[in-house]
């Protein structure tokens, strides 16, 4: 497959694409109507929601919500062959998102308000198997852009959308591009159910090795995260982001890296920790820091003493339960002096190495962006949307 254009053209054999617009081909119908909160609640039908659409190129079925439809009612149902549209997003780029239905089923299912559906006419043949790639190459998206507009939320203009032009290749050059397409994207498929296996085997060894249980066999003390622990919160330093010279050192926040400033305030290994806006009070934040960084007041600082491992101190806090630690409702915060009383396992440093060694390999197989599964998901992902534009870029007369 090196020469890809010589492929897509021993396909065609000459045979001609023809293309169409979309309202000459095809007819849009919306989603639920009069709809209230109550409706969503203990449904007796299904519905495609709006984040099915948006996430799956093909209706993901075991992914539905319900809602309460009578018998009465003229809503309107998917079927085999449509493709589902997201009809607003909070940016252009996002809005009009595809989805096509794969399926074919005998049950009533609906559509959520906020999307709508592309049905095409009897005597067209184009596969929703097809459709499903179609709608997401790079320059049928381009086109699906242009027909949104708005100001803080951008809709979908179905009077422009059913002017897009797309093509429609002749059905044996269909299934032989959804044959390769769906080859690449089963491997990343495969790929990513193995990312998913490995992060639960990575969850369970952690929360097994980091047990009471299991220290028990070893022997260890209990102290408190003061006893064993430095915290370096001294030079944090929030700058506003208009007051940031750009740079490479990492500017930290409560959940992540935020920008790349000049200069640090911290030098060496340390294990951050949410003070406040952790994005998740059940897996609070925590993050692993090396060499020269700057920190905002958002994160505690902190770092092992010579008795503690900072990469163990960086997984025991890792698989910690934060909540009973934090104080406030709206805005949960962990104190500087809650911090400190945080009780810690403290194994001998051998043992520590011990679990380090094994929950870093498991760690590096799942989270590293750079080597293991998440890399190997990246270049996946990278080398079917490669194909998808060059085995769908028919020329457009």
């Amino acid at each position: 497959m090196k020469n890809n254009r010589t492929f897509l053209e021993k396909l065609l054999d000459g045979a001609e694409v023809e293309w169409k617009t979309l309202d000459e081909i095809s007819s849009i119908y919306g989603g639920l109507t009069g709809k209230g909160k109550a409706d969503f609640e203990n449904g007796n039908a299904l519905y495609v929601p709006y984040k099915n659409i948006f996430n799956n190129i093909e209706v993901d079925f075991n992914n539905l919500d319900t809602v309460n439809v009578s018998d009465d009612e003229k809503q309107y149902t998917i079927k085999y062959g449509d493709v589902l549209f997201t009809g607003s997003s909070e940016t252009a780029e996002e809005a009009g998102m595809s989805s096509a239905v794969t399926t074919k089923t005998e049950q009533k299912i609906y559509l959520n308000s906020f999307s709508f559906g592309l049905r095409f006419n009897d005597d067209i043949e184009l596969l929703p198997e097809f459709s499903k790639f179609l709608f997401r190459t790079l320059s049928i998206r381009k086109e699906i852009v242009k027909s949104a507009s708005g100001v803080t939320r951008f809709n979908i203009s179905k009077a422009r959308f059913k002017k897009i032009k797309i093509p429609i290749p002749p059905l044996s050059v269909q299934i032989e591009i959804v044959k390769i397409l769906d080859a690449l994207t089963a491997l990343t498929s495969e790929l990513t159910s193995e990312l998913i296996l490995r992060q639960k085997q990575y969850e369970y060894y952690r929360e097994k090795l980091l047990s009471e249980e299991e220290f028990g066999k070893v022997g260890f003390e209990w102290k408190s995260l003061s006893e064993v622990a430095n915290i370096a919160n001294n030079a944090r330093k929030p700058v506003k982001s208009s007051l940031r010279i750009s740079g490479s050192t990492p500017y930290y926040g409560a959940n992540n890296i935020q920008d790349y400033v000049e200069g640090y305030t911290h030098d060496g290994e340390f294990v951050l920790i949410a003070e406040d806006g952790s994005a998740s009070l059940e897996n609070y934040s925590i993050q692993w820091a090396v060499g020269k960084f700057w920190a905002n007041n958002h994160v505690h600082v902190v770092n092992g003493k010579e008795e503690l491992n900072n990469r163990f101190l960086y997984h025991y806090l890792t698989n910690m339960n934060f909540v009973p630690f934090l104080a406030g409702k709206e805005r949960a915060k962990l104190t500087k002096a809650k911090l400190q009383q945080i009780p810690i396992f403290v194994p001998p440093l051998r043992e520590q190495h011990r679990i380090v060694s094994i929950l870093d390999k498991f760690e590096t197989l799942t989270n590293s962006i750079t080597e293991g599964l998440p890399l190997a998901i990246e270049q996946s992902q990278k080398r079917y949307e490669y194909y998808r534009e060059l085995l769908l870029n028919f020329h457009n007369p």
